[in-house]
């Protein structure tokens, strides 16, 4: 079968302008519909995503992908998340800045929606209905290209998902997916600048970094975490251990996962063999330097930090143990090697936890907290269509206002240019 992408692109479009002046009810009505036909219609969408996982363990998936592909167990969550959206303040038509200026001209600015947004994604069929609520809720449209690995989950979504739709009154061709796994569609995706107003990768650096070279349509780029909690001689250590477990164990498969773990030098002694030994105990393994290495007392989960390694998002249960002198040479080092995703310090020193703010520019940065809060739900936003660390536009999870931009409202009197 062959798609045909202009097509695709001008059913996005003709959708986009119908829910440009659709009122927020109507919107949450189809939302709510969503999460009802998600649990109405849960065997079948789950049967789709067990034969997607078979196909992914006979054909060598990682357990990380593995686990980003499930749905077992996590639709009743996706379906809350859609409610909880429903539930949120429609950014749509919020004005602000409004101002009168000296020649009596009336001004202010207008939130619209951006219009219809690319998505492309791997591994992940929780995605798809993320994605779409929040498009929706935004009153925008989605042409959504998935993994081949999660077709079928997705086309089950994505069926459910338009029969809301339909029974909300609503355009089907808001939510449209590309069904062919040919990566060609990727290609003239990236290229439909005609009707597609932004681009948002979720996947890895390869996939940004497509995205960015073959595209001609504005793209986001993030969801890539090489995270990083920093431990001073002040923190709480007891509660330490457990915030770094919860950001390295509770979900090791996602990007805002504990990658490295910097211990200040005085406290290494105590500090190093307590974390290897909790977190030994979940089944994680360590990739140390020499100084952490030895402190461990050759503990058998550890070996040695390679090349590369303080450079890697694991996306496992493999953690980078580093013991630096202090501050100064944490500071350093996450400004080196992070992405610019979630990075954290562990400190009761008021001018450490300053420092650490004002010098690490991370799209979130934290102070005596798991990095696993760096996601949409948590952070209130109800889901997020994205993790963004570039700078322009939207950083750090991206919910509804920033799927969303502006116009100027210009009101005058027969005003005329002197």
């Amino acid at each position: 079968m062959t798609l045909d992408m202009q097509l695709l692109g001008r059913q996005a479009q003709a959708a986009a302008r119908q829910l440009r002046t659709c009122p927020r009810e109507a919107k949450d009505a189809a939302l709510l519909a969503i999460a009802a036909a998600l649990e109405s219609q849960r065997a079948a969408i789950l049967a789709a995503n067990a034969t997607d996982l078979a196909d992914g363990q006979a054909a060598g998936l990682t357990p990380a992908l593995l686990d980003r592909l499930s749905l077992q167990g996590r639709l009743e969550g996706i379906a809350a998340d859609v409610r909880r959206v429903a539930e949120l303040t429609d950014p749509v038509g919020h004005e602000f800045e409004a101002k009168t200026l000296p020649n009596g001209l009336r001004v202010r600015k207008r939130r619209v929606p951006i219009g219809v947004l690319g998505v492309i994604y791997e591994a992940r069929p929780n995605v798809t209905v993320d994605v779409a609520a929040l498009a929706l809720k935004t009153g925008n449209a989605v042409i959504l290209r998935g993994g081949s690995e999660t077709l079928r989950s997705n086309v089950a979504l994505v069926e459910v998902i338009r029969g809301a739709l339909a029974e909300a009154g609503l355009p089907l061709d808001a939510v449209q997916l590309i069904t062919e796994a040919d990566r060609r569609y990727v290609t003239e995706l990236l290229r439909l600048d005609k009707y597609v107003d932004m681009i948002v990768p979720r996947g890895g650096n390869a996939l940004h970094t497509l995205c960015r070279e073959q595209g001609t349509i504005p793209v986001i780029t993030g969801g890539i975490g090489i995270c990083h909690l920093y431990v001073d001689h002040t923190a709480n250590l007891a509660a330490a251990v457990d915030v770094i477990q919860n950001a390295k164990v509770q979900r090791p498969s996602v990007c805002n996962a504990l990658d490295t773990l910097l211990v200040e030098e005085a406290i290494a002694a105590e500090f190093v063999p307590a974390v290897v030994n909790r977190l030994a105990q979940d089944g994680v393994t360590f990739r140390a330097d020499e100084a952490a290495t030895r402190l461990a007392g050759n503990h058998p989960a550890v070996q040695p930090a390679g090349e590369g390694d303080w450079d890697t998002e694991w996306l496992s249960l493999i953690l980078g143990i580093r013991v630096v002198p202090g501050l100064d040479e944490a500071i350093e080092h996450i400004q080196t090697h992070s992405t610019a995703h979630s990075d954290g310090i562990l400190s009761t020193d008021p001018a450490a936890i300053a420092r650490f703010l004002d010098e690490i520019d991370s799209a979130a940065v934290y102070v005596n907290a798991s990095t696993r809060f760096t996601d949409g739900s948590q952070l209130g936003l109800g889901a997020e269509i994205a993790i963004s660390t570039q700078k322009l536009h939207a950083r750090g999870p991206m919910g509804l206002e920033e799927l969303t931009t502006y116009k100027w409202i210009v009101e005058g009197d027969n005003h005329v240019r002197p």
